[in-house]
């Protein structure tokens, strides 16, 4: 997995992930979207552009620290992207092994979106990206996904204070589903044990 993370310019830094950070992030609702941006497949200069705004946002919102290092949601092993997607489209068999954190370092040559993507661990293939990242300190978190028409990345602030997202973390731990992920269920219980209260953004009403 480094191999091909290192030629789309990101350096894994292993076993570095910040204690006390949180092992998923689903569930946001509109109101905790605090950027983004959305292009069509034919946007011309695709990977270009799609390289280009997530920078930008990236460096807007503060995911990249001084050291230019972040959190990327990696699938646990060596099931690649493709791989998990096909692994929660079945509704038999076996699950994918869950994706969880990796520290990285942004290099000054890299290509997220195209060899990235290509990779297999970033997306399906070069301008069809989807990923999680998160800063080191939790306070932003940037999903990409891979739609029908396009590609979504939108940015969302302090995940680990929203009470959107706090709650359907809190339901997805509890769910009774035979095809429900075990060991993230038990992570997020262990990380929603263990949170300081009074930790909670609550939405305007």
């Amino acid at each position: 997995m480094y191999r091909p993370l290192r030629r789309a310019g990101l350096e894994v830094i292993p076993d570095a992930v910040p204690d006390g950070t949180m092992p998923f992030v689903s569930g946001w609702h509109p109101k905790d979207v605090v950027g983004g941006f959305s292009h069509r497949y034919e946007t011309p200069r695709l990977v270009e552009r799609l390289n280009e705004d997530w920078y930008d946002l990236a460096v807007s919102s503060g995911l990249l620290d001084h050291r230019r290092e972040f959190l990327v949601l990696l699938p646990h092993g060596t099931h690649t992207h493709q791989a998990v997607l096909r692994k929660q489209n079945q509704h038999y068999g076996r699950r994918a092994a869950p994706a969880v954190w990796a520290r990285v370092r942004l290099l000054d040559r890299w290509d997220v979106m195209g060899r990235g993507a290509a990779s297999a661990f970033l997306g399906v293939r070069a301008g069809h990206p989807g990923f999680g990242m998160m800063a080191l300190d939790s306070s932003m978190y940037i999903s990409c996904s891979t739609g029908e028409a396009g590609v979504d990345v939108l940015a969302v602030r302090h995940p680990d204070r929203s009470e959107n997202i706090l709650q359907h973390l809190e339901w997805y731990a509890n769910w009774d589903y035979p095809l429900a992920d075990k060991e993230l269920q038990k992570r997020i219980a262990v990380w929603l044990a263990g949170r300081a209260p009074g930790t909670v953004s609550r939405p305007d009403r």
